[in-house]
């Protein structure tokens, strides 16, 4: 690939261009700028002549990107965040008297560490809040991108460049039934094959840990249901004779209000290592360290004291 000569290009005009982009007419995006019209269609002319591309045509009364444009966009975004980042001022984070919001995504099944962070950070930071998201496919991406502070996901996802992580722990894997269910009676690999189970499709396209180790031992489950959330599986499992196979923090406490039972899987599964993510263009941001150091260490002390329950 040919590099371009940055000598010879103004890098101020990545700034127009990216407020163009956002907003697709030169009269917006100059008031936002605070410059005349005249001054940003010229800045548009020396980026296209520089480029060698139209970048935006006008459609109507808005301008539409070309297909550089958009690659361009997408490449020039984070590159922009992180300057600014890193030439913004120093601002020192005082846990007691902040009011910084943080958003964080993770799955549901994760509330009970939640809970246990907000009971401490009413104490220690009285004034922060937390927006918690649920965990998608493009939770990563959003967190490269500084839209999130913090993602905890299964380690095995794939995940963009330039995030730094944390080890949240293992979760094992346990199957829920309900009291006095048929398979019970007779545990076993069969049992477990004969009935119906349920399964949580959260959207992460990862190779289920459950397929692959009951495939090992030639196994098949018929999967009855697919549910979008850990929460709605209890109460099902609670009024029919259908199996779930899940890591054991998942139901943890629904377990118990159900009146489940919860046994051992009848082969091997391999536990689930699940990782905590930041930006590592946050990595020196006093306030991400402190969620780092105080919401990671709830992650572990949480999935340990359910898991022994």
């Amino acid at each position: 690939m040919n590099e371009i000569d940055l000598t010879r290009v103004d890098l101020n005009l990545l700034t127009v261009f990216e407020v163009l982009m956002e907003e697709r007419q030169v009269s917006r995006a100059a008031k936002r700028l605070g410059r005349t019209q005249s001054a940003l269609s010229h800045a548009l002319a020396r980026l296209r002549q520089q480029l060698g591309d139209p970048l935006l045509i006008r459609v109507g009364g808005t301008m539409q990107p070309s297909p550089l444009a958009l690659v361009l966009a997408e490449e020039i975004r984070p590159i922009l965040r992180s300057i600014r980042h890193t030439l913004a001022p120093r601002q020192a984070f005082d846990p007691r008297t902040s009011n910084r919001v943080f958003r964080i995504a993770m799955a549901d099944f994760w509330c009970f560490a939640v809970g246990e962070f907000l009971a401490h950070a009413a104490r220690e930071a009285p004034g922060i809040s937390l927006f918690w998201s649920a965990l998608g496919e493009t939770s990563l991406r959003a967190l490269a991108d500084e839209q999130l502070d913090l993602v905890v996901a299964p380690s095995a996802l794939n995940r963009p460049g330039g995030l730094r992580s944390a080890p949240a722990g293992e979760l094992a894997w346990r199957c829920f039934m309900r009291q006095g269910h048929p398979a019970a009676a007779n545990w076993g690999p069969a049992a477990w094959r004969h009935h119906g189970h349920v399964v949580v499709g959260i959207g992460d396209r990862l190779p289920s840990p459950v397929e692959a180790a009951s495939d090992h031992v030639k196994l098949n489950r018929r999967v009855v249901t697919q549910v979008p959330s850990f929460a709605v599986v209890a109460p099902l499992l609670a009024r029919s004779d259908l199996i779930a196979t899940l890591p054991s923090l998942t139901l943890a406490e629904s377990a118990r209000t159900h009146d489940l039972l919860a046994l051992d899987p009848p082969f091997q599964i391999a536990p689930i290592p699940h990782t905590a993510y930041w930006s590592a263009r946050l990595d020196g941001d006093p306030a991400i360290q402190w969620i780092i150091n105080s919401f990671v260490p709830v992650l572990a002390r949480t999935r340990q004291g359910l898991e022994t329950c």
